[in-house]
């Protein structure tokens, strides 16, 4: 009886102890720096009609956008101007969205093989803006623009616009740094909007899944980060190169060391080392292929062929 009155006892007191220091049942000790609290941006109605998205069909061009009512001197149209939309079919009252299908003038590669990871995946395209047709009388029918992300230019083709559902506000929630993959489904960044290879909170993003995969918009995906990658980028690797710099260290360490690089003190092998995560996305839009994505929450620059996860913590 008293054994069994000790153990009790003992168990009590580690509980207390582990309730004490913060640990939770996961066997972490939760603080700002590991699992900080997240207040997501909740996309706007410009995030979500301007996002742009990567199709794997080339979207019809047979209606598009043939000049406007400054035609030769302005060749740029923003809210409120009218253009004139090549085609036939047009009705009064209809809706156009205006998109762009894009190409890349300095085809850099942030990460080897993204070129022909894009080029399997579609056909990226940037939503512009929004036209309404107020006269259908012409060759050419006359179209007010609504709505503009960037300037319309004749040449961008215009499709049946479609209206996008809001996303709900998302509470804070407590943001695991160096969750261990939960199994659920997963991919890469493969492209960020404009092409731009530094991304932050508000940045837009395409994915290598889609409605296929069974992504949908509103979901939430985890951007994390191995340092394998970074091993791989031609600029951070060299830092995996360089001297720890403390010279009263007697066995230095290295990293991935090879035959003739190795010192005395342990090869470090940065896959040993955990995955971090560094943001949040929010679906805004699907493709059976693909996703477009908008940062609604980082901790550090987000990059093209970051991986993501879909987080289970809704």
């Amino acid at each position: 009886m008293k054994k069994t009155g000790l153990l009790l006892l003992l168990l009590v007191t580690a509980a207390a102890a582990q309730q004490a220091e913060g640990a939770d049942p996961s066997g972490i000790i939760a603080t700002t720096g590991n699992v900080p609290t997240a207040r997501f941006q909740t996309p706007t109605s410009a995030d979500q009609y301007c996002a742009g998205f990567i199709s794997k069909e080339r979207v019809p061009d047979a209606k598009y956008v043939n000049g406007g009512l400054q035609t030769p001197n302005t060749t740029k149209f923003t809210n409120g101007e009218m253009v004139y939309l090549a085609g036939t079919g047009y009705q009064t009252g209809q809706e156009y969205t205006i998109v762009r299908e894009l190409r890349d003038v300095n085809e850099y590669e942030f990460f080897e093989g993204q070129r022909k990871l894009i080029s399997n995946l579609g056909h990226p395209y940037s939503e512009v803006g929004r036209v309404k047709v107020l006269d259908a009388r012409n060759h050419s029918a006359v179209a007010q623009v609504e709505f503009s992300c960037d300037p319309v230019n004749p040449g961008d083709v215009a499709i049946p616009f479609v209206e996008k559902a809001p996303i709900a506000f998302h509470p804070p929630i407590h943001f695991d740094r160096f969750a261990p993959p939960n199994g659920k489904l997963t991919g890469r960044i493969l492209l960020g909007k404009d092409f731009d290879g530094t991304l932050g909170t508000g940045g837009k993003v395409y994915m290598n899944f889609g409605s296929n995969q069974g992504a949908k918009v509103g979901d939430y995906f985890k951007a994390v980060r191995s340092y394998t990658l970074d091993l791989k980028d031609p600029v951070d690797s060299l830092s995996f190169k360089a001297s720890t710099s403390e010279d009263t260290q007697a066995r230095l360490p290295t990293f991935e060391a090879k035959l003739l690089t190795h010192t005395k003190g342990p090869n470090i092998h940065v896959a040993d080392l955990p995955r971090r995560a560094v943001g949040e996305i929010v679906i805004v839009g699907v493709t059976p292929t693909s996703a477009t994505g908008m940062i609604v929450f980082s901790l550090e620059d987000l990059h093209p062929g970051d991986g993501v996860e879909l987080d289970e913590q809704q």
